[in-house]
């Protein structure tokens, strides 16, 4: 499946041929499946229920691709290990008892269908949710960070830029004085936040005064309400832009905002301790991450992880054809058995074992996750 999942990549929103080909093999193995769940038709749910009772696991499957790129973030193989988890798991759930889902969630790359899974109580049954990432190296789940996309619509007035200068409101002069307000904050906020954009529209002429401009930037923070005092900020800077040249300027959101991820620690542990068993390489602890993922939208909800596991290759780039290509060697055959095995072996103890489940879930509503 991983290799079919590598020839023929899909973008996000638009996996069709990908969700079929999981949905078909979920069906193949007594699951219920539902698609096109929170209005992405590319979503779905896969249940399998023992119809006994006992704790609901959910594992996560991602399929998106990267444009002129493929499956160079390794979602192909995050899809194997997740489906294959979820067969594996279902095995023994009729002498066990409990559930188990395989959620498929589209487009993590762009506009992640998590966050209107998360909002929606799509996870609200699961006592926990995991799913493993593929990486150069293995590392145990950590953080990511919050992240809001923010569009910048700057409206002036056209004019003749050489003969008539002076009737033109210079839409441009806006995004350009936002920069230079972002850039003067940047010396007064904390070392985790990260401001990042570019000007994605800037005018069509030299000799026209620009009515239009538009800038996009990504706004992250280690924490969500740090992030919402951060992005008030930058608005206020954005409305002073357009003061101070004559446009105005309309903000909104161009992607969907992504929530910090709250590593459940326990759960982690465990599943640490059989990665140890079914992985020869080494397992590195979670390093401060700078990046963003709608998992952590998840994690706001119901205990999770997202650890990763290596393709045996330090210094491999997300995001390039090379790491594509190693989905497919035997090294990926590697992570795909690893990381079934170890998610699958996880949720067979989150389900047989009380008392770890009752961890989980305290560590889960304590006032330092809230």
């Amino acid at each position: 499946m991983r290799t079919q999942l590598y020839e023929n990549p899909e973008l996000g929103d638009e996996e069709y041929q990908s969700m079929k080909l999981i949905t078909d093999y979920l069906r193949s193995h007594d699951f219920e499946v539902e698609t096109g769940i929170v209005d992405r038709p590319t979503a779905f749910k896969a249940e399998f229920n023992s119809h006994k009772p006992g704790p609901t696991v959910a594992y996560l499957a991602e399929y998106d691709a990267l444009p002129g790129i493929g499956h160079g973030c390794g979602h192909n193989l995050i899809a194997m290990m997740s489906t294959g988890a979820g067969v594996v798991l279902s095995k023994e759930l009729r002498e066990i008892g409990g559930k188990v889902i395989v959620f498929g969630t589209p487009a993590e790359e762009t506009n992640g269908a998590k966050v209107p899974m998360s909002e929606q109580g799509i996870f609200d049954d699961a006592d926990v949710a995991m799913m493993v990432h593929p990486s150069d190296v293995s590392e145990e789940s950590g953080a990511t960070l919050a992240m809001d996309a923010i569009q910048f619509d700057f409206t002036g007035k056209t004019s003749h830029a050489a003969a008539s200068p002076e009737e033109g409101i210079n839409a441009l002069d806006g995004v350009i004085q936002l920069f230079n307000g972002i850039n003067a904050l940047r010396e007064h906020l904390p070392d985790d936040i990260r401001i990042h954009g570019v000007i994605s529209e800037g005018g069509k002429a030299a000799n026209i005064v620009p009515e239009k401009a538009v800038a996009q930037f990504y706004v992250r923070s280690q924490s969500r309400e740090k992030l919402n005092e951060v992005v008030e900020k930058v608005k206020q800077i954005a409305h002073g832009a357009a003061t101070m040249t004559g446009a105005s300027v309309d903000i909104s959101n161009y992607e969907l905002s992504y929530d910090n991820m709250i590593t459940n620690q326990t759960l982690s542990d465990t599943f640490t301790k059989h990665l140890k068993q079914y992985s020869k390489h080494p397992i590195e602890p979670s390093k401060q991450a700078y990046g963003s993922a709608d998992m952590g939208n998840v994690s706001q909800v119901v205990p999770s992880i997202h650890p990763y596991i290596g393709l045996n290759e330090p210094d491999l780039t997300f995001h390039t054809k090379a790491f594509a290509d190693k989905t497919i060697t035997k090294d990926g055959d590697d992570v795909i058995a690893s990381g079934v095995l170890s998610l699958a072996q996880t949720g067979y103890e989150v389900i047989t074992n009380n008392e770890l489940l009752a961890a989980v879930k305290k560590e889960f509503k304590s006032p330092k996750n809230n």
